[in-house]
């Protein structure tokens, strides 16, 4: 059922907005792609300039009543659609954008309604669906052996304490099914050592690969950039803020070795015709992150890094070696119990 809340965009904060804008240059006009609509707000400012096109995405039906106020406002240059952002190059025409921007933080929209399973502080049904999700964490946590229990806590939240936090769940879940946000954190407190130098929650990790895992995060995220890649004009710019070690590590990766300023391979080594590809111009491995003044206005802010690449004038061929790289977090993302 969808949150009753008549403004649920008034607690979310769009991240680095100011840093986003100015990279895309709105001003002069374009097609621009929001990959992750959440509270809206890339949006709303990209439609202050009067010769933008925006075409959103997010797969939360949470956030419908916001985008039909902006459909409303901007009826010939705002766009919506409820599907996840793999999709993306499904509802534009290939070469078409100026700009596609992915933000992959959990929204406060979804954190903040309880009832959602994604806080720590919920006392609700452990769900972590961000939409369009085929399973939920009360699945995984009283379904999955304990071997993938400890494969997922640990590769996807990177989780020291993962085969104990698994082992318990095992043992509660033995004597009576895990339901409620609150039973997790329970046990994930019990399993882990204490340490109380560290400033996040212990269960932090644990949540973070659920959530990961409920949503096929890493899969989208692989799938996204590429097929996002596909649309961008020659000069267009794909804009991805991050969040976790995991996704800045794929970002990075996918910008630095399908660039221009790519480095050669030793003439010592076989061609790998992946190494021609160049997607993107000369990348320069630059990371914009939040002023002081954002941080303490948006605390969850504090861990983002933005990087962006512009495409090149090159043909677009599939990334096959960025599968390759990542093929270990695809795989366990698409495994089942």
């Amino acid at each position: 059922m969808i949150n009753p809340t008549s403004s649920p965009e008034s607690s979310h904060f769009p991240v680095m907005l100011d840093e986003v804008i100015n990279i895309c240059s709105p001003d002069k006009g374009g097609v621009y792609i929001d990959c992750t609509f959440g509270g809206g707000g890339y949006s709303k400012k990209l439609l202050k300039f009067s010769k933008t096109k925006v075409i959103a995405l997010d797969r939360d039906e949470f956030i419908l009543s916001i985008t039909k106020e902006l459909e409303k406002k901007y009826p010939d240059r705002f766009f919506f659609h409820q599907r996840r952002f793999s999709e993306v190059n499904t509802i534009v025409d290939n070469q078409s954008a100026d700009a596609v921007i992915f933000d992959l933080g959990l929204s406060s929209i979804q954190l903040n309604n309880l009832e959602r399973g994604f806080s720590f502080n919920s006392k609700a049904t452990l769900d972590m669906s961000m939409g369009l999700s085929k399973t939920s964490a009360e699945e995984v946590i009283n379904n999955f052996s304990e071997q993938a229990l400890k494969s997922i806590i640990k590769i996807l939240g990177e989780e020291k304490d993962a085969s104990r936090i698994a082992k318990n769940i095992v043992k509660t879940r033995s004597i009576k099914k895990i339901t409620k946000v609150d039973q997790l954190v329970a046990i994930i407190e019990k399993s882990k050592k204490k340490n109380y130098a560290k400033k996040i929650n212990p269960s932090t990790k644990t949540f973070q690969a659920l959530r990961i895992f409920v949503n096929k995060e890493i899969t989208e995220l692989i799938e996204g950039i590429i097929n996002a890649t596909k649309i961008l004009k020659p000069g267009g710019k794909i804009l991805i803020v991050s969040f976790h070690s995991i996704e800045d590590k794929i970002v990075k990766y996918f910008f630095s070795n399908f660039s221009l300023s790519r480095s050669k391979p030793s003439r010592y080594f076989p061609e790998d015709k992946d190494s021609n590809i160049s997607l993107f111009d000369k990348y320069k491995n630059k990371i914009f992150k939040p002023s002081n003044l954002e941080i303490i206005k948006n605390p969850p802010s504090r861990s983002a890094k933005l990087r962006y690449a512009i495409r090149s004038k090159n043909q677009f061929i599939y990334p096959n070696e960025l599968i390759n790289k990542f093929k270990k977090y695809l795989d366990l993302e698409n495994s089942h119990a």
